[in-house]
């Protein structure tokens, strides 16, 4: 259990002030160079003055100790009682760089566990194509599965098709199955990445890894060593056709035991449909071949590698935590892990990432609801990649504020450099550590989030409105771009419109997984139950197909007098066949267009907390959490974009309204003050009327009944103005810098010098016209290629 003082019946004022280390950051500490004991503690002791609770140990590119030897795993002990001699906590990281799986090369030494994918191609043999981390190309080393007779109509639809022998005539076009083992590559050491889709696999990952700091540090699990963070794991990535005509190497994700498990599963032999994975059907028919690949693909996934992690952590009491590979889009899950949400099952402290100060509120809220359903304690989120040397702390706050909204409690800022010599100082800046010259103000973020994580860890989430996960419908459409891009294209910008609409509609709420929801619903009632949640309210936003273990729950739901919401179309299948169910549930629930008026009226009666500016609009940048702690609500308000200027910025009055009648306490997360807010009540609903600027967040409490006052004054804590003319004094903080970035050069035997350009540039110029591969991080380790002097 992370968060062992939240058994406490109330929040101290102590611990708000003053948050102990497992409410603080937790930064990625890439131990990227040669690693020396003490220079680890002097680091360790620095993360604390920054005000992180701890670090995740996490292997980068230029590590020159040997990965998972003796000496790397005394350096592993060590950080770990230095940790605790601070009263710090040391999170351990399952991998050799990323994604997850293969043990820096150690598994797949084993070609029995590297990755396998489907190529389905109309070339028997083919030019190879070198393979980059974990993308696929064409080996020539594959075994060959069945072979087809392709025939298409005029329109690129499958006309027929059937299976045929390796040397037998097409009257289409002949195409080949082959399953190919993918190839080696120098960002796995000079080995491949591992199959995913293979428990035993996936065993070898954990005996070669997990057993190995169990062994070392184990007695520390859930004290000390509270997790171990797994990196966008994933599957060989699926294709699809860019036209229908194409004759092109299409590949999917593949193991040896496909063909068994998918009989066994299914009862039918999944090569006498495989053609209806790659095209569509006569007048886009669906088909329901093409769904049952894609949801045992899936399953399989989620069963071999977090299911099967996760079951072994919590054996070994440490909890697995981590985030998946590309979750945002329905796209780009469909194509790395078939549906994100099916694999948090799996984990106890589900997590997500968010690069480049993206603004992906559909992959927090999948990782959120999933948190919310299971009842795990907190939800992860690795921040701050790639965002550059010059961003500041308002962003720094700003990504974390709304993250924190949308269930973040435990902040991974990425990165923290160990050092900075070679390839590692093309690392993804900034470093969050003693390189960057604010090191020492970095404070003021940790413990602003830490003050904020005291609350926002406690109770249970107050949420009413659940919606229907559309990636089943998805899969549908995982066809030709000619045929199904557009339609793609729709379903996930209307997958992005629902969950916008709704956050910044000031109404909260839940994804609900069909894959999981047997599992978390055994029946329908109403409210809905799906495991620790009640919903009032169910949308279903235009789904195509539902399982039939939906359709069984949300009829119950609704006959017992559940609000069930249909946006736009009714389903005309179920489990991907042609039936009447889903049109029958459809004909006797509420059904509205597909826009943000139809959806945010709809749901206008399960509002909990609504934000309104002072004319009365619905605000458009804010949302909120709230939590249900003992007699007390927490309700945590922020910003989910940044002001267009982030330097002038007059603030707007907002009106923040909540069911219920409670007295309400700003605690202010800069200071760790606690102060009285002056409300009204009507209609039994409590307004705080408050001006909010752009980068501000408000944690409040409401406790339980009404406060003596009841007039609103206007918060005098704006920071008085100061005007600046001419010229001042200013002194520098360190050392002067100068800045070489850009340089002349001319080869051996070459007269005239180049003209200036770029460092970078000029290496690759100077690589291309040598012959030399490009840098880029892809690298084979140091520690694998013998540059291991300190």
């Amino acid at each position: 259990m992370l968060y062992k003082k939240n058994s406490e019946e109330i929040l101290s004022e102590d611990l708000f002030k003053n948050p102990t280390s497992e409410y603080r950051g937790t930064p990625f500490w890439a131990w990227n160079s040669y690693l020396e004991k003490s220079e680890l503690e002097r680091q360790i002791d620095l993360f604390k003055e920054m005000g992180f609770g701890g670090f995740h140990m996490h292997v980068r590119t230029g590590l020159k100790n040997k990965y998972l030897s003796e000496e790397y795993m005394q350096l592993i002990k060590g950080c770990v009682d230095k940790a605790k001699s601070e009263k710090m906590l040391a999170w351990l990281y399952d991998e050799d760089r990323w994604p997850s799986g293969a043990a820096g090369g150690y598994v797949t030494e084993d070609v029995r566990y590297r990755a396998r994918y489907l190529l389905f191609t109309p070339f028997k043999t083919a030019e190879a194509k070198k393979s980059f981390e974990v993308s696929a190309g064409r080996t020539n080393n594959g075994t060959l599965l069945a072979s087809y007779d392709v025939v298409l109509d005029e329109d690129g639809y499958l006309s027929s098709y059937k299976r045929i022998g390796e040397d037998d005539d097409a009257e289409g076009t002949k195409w080949y199955a082959f399953m190919e083992v993918i190839g080696e590559s120098d960002w796995f050491n000079g080995k491949t990445y591992a199959d995913t889709l293979n428990k035993d696999a996936v065993d070898r990952f954990v005996e070669v890894t997990h057993e190995k700091y169990r062994s070392c540090v184990g007695d520390e699990f859930d004290k000390t060593v509270p997790a171990i963070f797994t990196d966008e794991p994933q599957f060989t990535h699926k294709a699809v056709m860019n036209n229908s005509f194409d004759k092109m190497d299409m590949i999917m994700p593949w193991t040896d035991k496909v063909p068994e498990l998918y009989k066994k599963a299914y009862g039918a032999d999944i090569y006498e449909t495989l053609p209806e994975l790659f095209w569509d059907l006569p007048e886009s028919k669906p088909s329901v071949h093409r769904y049952r690949y894609h949801d045992f693909i899936s399953e399989l996934f989620s069963s071999s590698f977090a299911d099967n992690i996760g079951s072994w952590c919590r054996k070994n009491g440490i909890a697995l935590t981590g985030h998946m590979m590309e979750e945002p889009t329905l796209r780009s899950q469909c194509a790395a892990l078939g549906e994100a949400m099916r694999s948090y099952r799996g984990f106890d402290i589900p997590g997500i990432d968010m690069l480049c100060n993206n603004h992906e509120f559909t992959t927090a809220k999948q990782a959120q609801s999933a948190v919310h359903q299971f009842g795990y304690e907190g939800m992860l989120s690795e921040l701050y990649g790639v965002t550059a040397w010059d961003c500041d702390f308002r962003t720094y706050k700003h990504q974390g504020d709304w993250q924190a909204a949308l269930g973040v409690t435990v902040r991974v800022p990425h990165l923290s450099w160990y050092a900075m010599g070679g390839e590692a100082k093309r690392d993804y800046p900034a470093s969050i550590s003693y390189q960057s010259p604010w090191y020492k103000k970095y404070s003021v973020v940790e413990d602003h989030f830490a003050r904020l994580n005291t609350a926002l860890t406690r109770g249970k989430p107050v949420v009413k409105v659940a919606v229907i996960h559309p990636i089943e419908s998805f899969w549908l459409h995982w066809g030709p771009n000619d045929k199904t891009a557009v339609l793609r294209e729709s379903l996930d910008e209307r997958f992005e419109n629902v969950t916008n609409w709704l956050l910044e509609g000031s109404i909260d709420f839940d994804y609900i997984s069909e894959s999981l929801l047997p599992t978390l619903c055994e029946k329908g009632s109403n409210p809905l139950r799906v495991g620790k949640m009640k919903y009032d309210a169910v949308v279903v936003p235009g789904c195509e197909t539902l399982r039939s273990t939906t359709i069984e729950r949300l009829s119950a739901f609704r006959d017992n007098g559940g609000k069930l919401i249909f946006m736009g179309d009714s389903p005309h299948l179920c489990d991907a066949v042609p039936s009447d169910c889903g049109k029958n549930l459809f004909d006797r629930s509420q059904k509205i267009d597909f826009s943000r008026a139809s959806l945010l009226n709809a749901l206008d009666g399960n509002r909990t907390v609504t934000l309104r500016y002072a004319n009365g609009r619905l605000t458009d940048h804010l949302i909120y959490q709230l939590r249900r702690d003992n007699d007390c609500e927490w309700l945590f308000i922020c910003h989910d974009a940044e002001p267009f200027n982030k330097d002038i910025d007059y603030g707007k009055d907002v009106n923040i309204t909540v069911d219920g009648e409670y007295a309400a306490e700003l605690y202010d997360t800069q200071n760790g003050d606690v102060s009285k807010l002056t409300v009204s009540y009507r209609n039994g609903k409590t307004i705080i009327p408050r001006k909010i600027y752009g980068y501000d967040s408000l944690l409040i409490k409401l406790t339980d009944g009404k406060s003596d006052s009841a007039e609103y004054k206007e918060p005098d804590d704006a920071p008085e103005g100061k005007s600046v003319v001419g010229l001042v004094d200013y002194e520098l903080d360190g050392s002067n810098v100068l800045l070489l970035d850009t340089a002349e050069y001319k080869l051996s035997g070459e007269n005239e010098f180049s003209p200036s350009e770029e460092i970078l540039r000029l290496d690759n110029i100077c690589r291309e016209r040598l012959g030399l591969p490009l840098r880029g991080g892809s690298i084979v380790q140091p520690w694998v290629s013998g540059d291991i002097a300190p």
